[in-house]
């Protein structure tokens, strides 16, 4: 299928327009007389469709809505939320290939991954389902006779979600559907490289809403970071706001959303390192950083930046390495073969260019790619650069298909290389020695948030809590018990004597 083709089948489909309009607050708000952005095709460089963008008054009419809808959404018995939830989950399910071309159209994932991106959103929907029926809370021991302690926990109330373009549907599932079975109603601000695919998204899931006759829970205000972004974030009617994107960014909206007491949560940067030990199996590693450094053209963040690989294995691993590279298929996703599609816009591809120079003046080698393709979009050959020292660029996170390969002699050294960058999202060791393997996960090894053995950096599995520590942000979402950043604590102590006794041993004689 070409190109054209794929476009109008998934507009058609989708029920996409070639203007949209890109604020939904119950209802969506009327398209014309508004200012669009389009949204451009990094395969062929064409217009996809428009989005048009919401003002101040959008904004306001899309907080009152959703404080309004939360005050019914959160009277219902969480496992009847849990319920709308897998019905969200199904209705994505029937339109995973339709939504998966137009990831793959919109930021240029190959078919495989961009059908990937779609049923993460479908997995976290049966999670979140599964979910709403175990939001436990604590019985404690009271030192009080006739007394009770429990722990409990309440929805927020409306939850901020500002995505980046990498994962335009499942990040925002992470945290849209595990706060809804908590309770929580959210306004959603995509990326402005992404917003065909928020709008589909947005559609499917409030048209579940609709038809159960519940109030809308799934809000949507697009437009940039500077008008939408910043009166969301600056909001004290948002409690939480969950954003992914750039340290610098990151770190705003951190210090803006703590300065009205509200939290953040904050999935940022990420440097990600693979340690190839003597003792690994090569094929093995080759193809987990391969995958890890080459995945969505290197356009996660776990994307695999750095490959840290003992002398003695060091030439064979490379020569096996550039091997892979140099069969790796460029150009179209759309086409099952292949692996590595554009980047998503030109931007990426000068941001890929002059850190390619960097690397170079800064003593780097390139021993593979490294060239702009002469094609239609934003197409790069992955590029393989070696390092003698860890300095200057190699510190600096580039979202491109851009691996830096360092030698090293021992594992502590090694350890020591990884964990001396301002990142610390994903890590991960390829080794058969379980003596290296443990050391790499315990407390003296990787400080990353996710770490891997015998494995990608990149592919993390929706059951885990995922985030980063250090500048990655030190937010979690996903899986395991992310769903308590959704929630408040509330402590409760039940006194069912006939007498009030004090703890410490207090003595209050009345």
């Amino acid at each position: 299928m070409n190109v054209n083709e794929a476009k109008k089948l998934v507009m058609n489909g989708l029920d996409l327009q070639q203007i949209n309009s890109g604020v939904y607050s119950g209802e969506w708000m009327a398209a014309e007389g508004r200012k669009a952005i389009e949204s451009i095709c990094p395969i062929d460089g064409q217009a996809l469709g428009s989005v048009t963008q919401g003002k101040d008054k959008d904004y306001e009419n899309v907080i009152t809505a959703a404080e309004k809808a939360f005050k019914e959404w959160s009277a219902l018995p969480a496992p009847r939320r849990g319920e709308i939830v897998g019905e969200i989950g199904a209705e994505l399910l029937k339109n995973k290939e339709l939504l998966g071309m137009l990831v793959t159209l919109e930021i240029g994932k190959t078919v495989s991954e961009g059908a990937g991106e779609i049923q993460e959103a479908i997995d976290i929907a049966s999670f979140a389902m599964g979910l709403s029926r175990q939001l436990y809370g604590l019985t404690i021991a009271s030192e009080r006779p006739e007394h009770r302690l429990m722990e409990q926990w309440h929805p927020l109330g409306i939850i901020g979600v500002i995505t980046s373009f990498n994962f335009p549907a499942a990040v925002w599932a992470w945290n849209a559907l595990i706060a809804a079975v908590v309770g929580n109603v959210t306004v959603w601000k995509p990326s402005s490289s992404a917003l065909l695919t928020a709008v589909a998204v947005s559609r499917i899931a409030n048209r579940v809403v609709e038809r159960n006759g519940l109030p809308p829970i799934f809000f949507l205000t697009c437009g940039s970071g500077r008008t939408v972004g910043d009166l969301l974030v600056n909001d004290k009617r948002v409690p939480l706001i969950s954003f992914t994107g750039s340290t610098a960014v990151g770190l705003s909206v951190a210090k803006q959303t703590a300065a009205r007491f509200g939290k953040s949560i904050l999935e940022l940067g990420g440097n990600n390192c693979a340690v190839v030990t003597a003792e690994a199996d090569i094929d093995l590693a080759v193809k987990g950083v391969a995958f890890g450094a080459m995945a969505t053209a290197g356009q996660r963040c776990t994307s695999t930046r750095r490959v840290l690989v003992h002398s003695s294995i060091y030439d064979d691993f490379s020569a096996k390495l550039k091997d892979v590279y140099s069969r790796v298929n460029i150009g179209n996703p759309l086409d099952p073969s292949v692996i590595v599609g554009p980047l998503v816009d030109k931007n990426a591809v000068d941001d890929y260019t002059a850190t390619i120079r960097q690397s170079v003046n800064q003593g780097g080698r390139l021993i593979h790619g490294g060239q702009v393709m002469e094609m239609n979009g934003c197409f790069v050959s992955p590029a393989i650069i070696e390092m003698n020292r860890q300095e200057g660029i190699v510190l600096k996170e580039t979202f491109a298909p851009i691996l830096f390969i360092m030698k090293y002699e021992t594992l502590e050294e090694a350890v020591q290389i990884h964990n001396a960058v301002p990142q610390g999202l994903s890590s991960a060791i390829f080794s058969t020695d379980i003596r290296e393997t443990e050391y790499f996960i315990s407390h003296a090894g990787s400080d990353c948030g996710i770490v891997n053995v015998n494995t990608s950096t990149a592919g993390a599995e929706i059951g885990g809590a995922f985030g980063g520590e250090k500048e990655t942000g030190g937010g979690r979402e996903s899986g395991s018990d992310a769903w308590k950043y959704y929630a408040r604590r509330q402590t409760v102590t039940v006194n069912y004597g006939n007498d009030i006794p004090l703890s410490q041993g207090v003595v209050f004689p009345v």
